[in-house]
């Protein structure tokens, strides 16, 4: 009797194939750095193994400083957006100020992180905003001070950038992570048991958001490490962190300085290594100091200073960087602008008439690798979530896992390799390269922002639709993807502001030849012009509004005839 044989299972299911896309490329990256690091590149001479490259890398001036204050600010940054956020999730999550800070927070999402920096600098800076406010009656200043702010050496002008972006970043995570937890159920047992808001929140509650967001919080820990256009423009000068000098040296004319890239990017590396090992024992410390709270049975119920501080932080990041916007578009318009006159004497467009014709080219570019890297994005994430079924992309698999391999890994030490592979297999710099870039990091993002309204559509629908003999194919076409229309074009928009705001992968993947917004605006950060910095710093940051106004507004005059189907 035949014995029966099981279903073959795809050699490639949705998980593998994820892995596939997203593993491999930065996996080649990360072997394209670390091969040259010790010597072995035969494109430009390099066939023998040696340290000699991390000993002269050792030997420049400086280095340790470099080193130490980008992991000091990654460290600092992640540790006050953290604290931030918690505080004020603890205190205020379900009340009308919740909802209020939300609405305030949400659209700094859509901000790029250059355009945030050059928003911050020129309210921060001796000849800015601030001091213009208050100068001379209260200061006396009659021409800006000579101070180092921005570019502060102790990088304090990075870390307040930073968390200006990673606070909404880390709030909308929590707030996506706080329907699974019993929030109501919590708060009136902890309050019945005589617990303030906070200590409340932190015993019985805290543990399992933390859990939900902690692969976000590791992302952004890596982010503020190894940032390079928020730290050319905010960051020290002398010397500037690793990450920036890493990107000169990749960038620079002389190409046996691969070769101290490659190694300095390899210390990069370990350097996030080092800052995720502290920022687990931090964990560890404070799960130690939250065990300790529990056990003490104090409960804290004094704790409005605290709590308003968090909602006065939370309220502060949205109100700098939407003032900052509004100094620089006041900026592209100013006239004769004197310190330290409060407003310009005049406002005239000629600076957007000179400089808009300047911009066609890299708008053009720029526009171009986000639709298409967005588009590219959405139709892979809507294929993944297809194959996988009902449950999407959720699960611990290689696959899901594979996801934040792009934003756990500091981008300058696997897209340097990349650049590296691709120079020596003899490609030159081209949009397809830098689009192939763009969609390795808008990937991760629109898959994300498309996996949970993919879960958690009714299933019912399609089983209707299947009851009467429709195709699994047509399902998808005509009942799941019209109902999560607006899901999709979030994530397109989400993926279309992430491909707006790269700046590495172009400069290095782009080796220069293909210049966008992004790389542009960074540029200017070295010249004296605020009128043309910014005309460029408003056009990157409306970009991004402009699509998830199009998300927005799209279902709502398609479907206006169908009110359940606008939201």
């Amino acid at each position: 009797m035949a014995r029966p044989t099981s279903p073959r299972r795809p050699i490639f299911n949705a998980n593998r194939l994820l892995a596939l896309i997203l593993g491999l490329p930065v996996l080649a990256g990360v072997a394209g750095t670390l091969l040259p690091a010790f010597g072995y590149l035969p494109a430009l001479g390099g066939f023998r193994f040696t340290l000699d490259h991390f000993a002269e890398l050792a030997g420049l001036p400086h280095i340790l400083r470099s080193t130490l204050t980008g992991l000091a600010a990654g460290l600092v940054t992640t540790s006050i957006a953290v604290t931030i956020v918690g505080i004020f999730m603890a205190g205020f999550a379900g009340s009308p100020i919740f909802s209020r800070v939300q609405h305030m927070v949400s659209p700094l999402l859509a901000v790029p992180h250059a355009a945030a920096a050059f928003a911050l600098a020129f309210l921060i800076a001796p000849s800015g905003f601030v001091l213009r406010l208050v100068s001379p009656e209260m200061t006396g200043f009659s021409r800006p001070p000579q101070w180092l702010v921005p570019n502060d050496p102790l990088g304090l002008s990075l870390i307040a950038g930073l968390i200006t972006k990673e606070v909404p970043f880390l709030f909308l995570v929590a707030l996506a992570a706080c329907p699974q937890l019993p929030l109501r159920q919590s708060r009136q047992l902890t309050a019945a048991l005589g617990y303030g808001r906070l200590s409340g929140f932190l015993i019985s509650l805290w543990p399992a958001l933390y859990r939900q967001i902690r692969l976000a919080v590791f992302a952004v820990l890596v982010y503020s490490v190894s940032v390079v256009d928020v730290a050319i423009v905010l960051g020290p000068q002398l010397p500037t962190t690793l990450p920036v000098r890493i990107a000169r040296w990749a960038s620079d004319p002389e190409l046996l300085a691969r070769f101290l890239a490659s190694a300095a990017a390899l210390l990069q590396l370990a350097v996030v290594v080092a800052a995720m090992a502290t920022w687990i024992l931090i964990e560890r410390l404070g799960k130690l100091l939250l065990t300790r709270l529990t056990s003490s049975g104090r409960r804290f119920r004094s704790d409005g200073a605290v709590r308003l501080a968090s909602a006065l932080a939370m309220a502060a990041c949205a109100i700098l960087v939407f003032l900052g916007l509004a100094i620089l578009g006041l900026w592209s318009v100013a006239g004769f602008w004197p310190f330290p006159d409060a407003l310009p004497a005049s406002v005239t467009p000629r600076t957007w008439l000179r400089t808009l014709p300047l911009l066609g080219a890299a708008l053009g570019t720029t526009i171009t690798l986000a639709l298409f890297a967005a588009s590219l994005a959405l139709l892979t994430a809507i294929l993944l979530l297809h194959r996988n079924g009902a449950k999407g992309s959720a699960g611990n698999g290689i696959g899901y896992k594979s996801l934040y391999l792009p934003l756990l890994l500091p981008e300058i030490s696997f897209v340097f390799g990349l650049q590296i592979l691709i120079a020596a297999a003899g490609f030159k710099p081209a949009f397809a390269s830098v689009l192939a870039a763009h969609y390795l990091f808008v990937l991760p993002y629109v898959l994300l922002s498309l996996a949970a309204p993919w879960r958690e559509l009714d299933p019912r629908f399609e089983r209707i639709a299947a009851g009467f003999g429709k195709s699994s194919l047509r399902i998808l076409l005509t009942v799941r993807l019209p109902m999560l229309f607006r899901a999709c074009l979030t994530a397109f928009a989400v993926g279309f502001s992430v491909s707006i705001s790269l700046y590495l992968p172009t400069l290095l993947i782009g080796a220069g030849r293909l210049t966008t917004i992004a790389t542009e605006t960074v540029a200017l950060s070295s010249g004296g012009d605020r009128r043309v910095i910014g005309v460029y710093a408003l056009v990157q940051a409306f970009l991004p509004f402009l699509a998830f106004l199009v998300a927005s507004l799209a279902p709502q005059l398609l479907f206006r005839n169908r009110r359940a189907m606008r939201t």
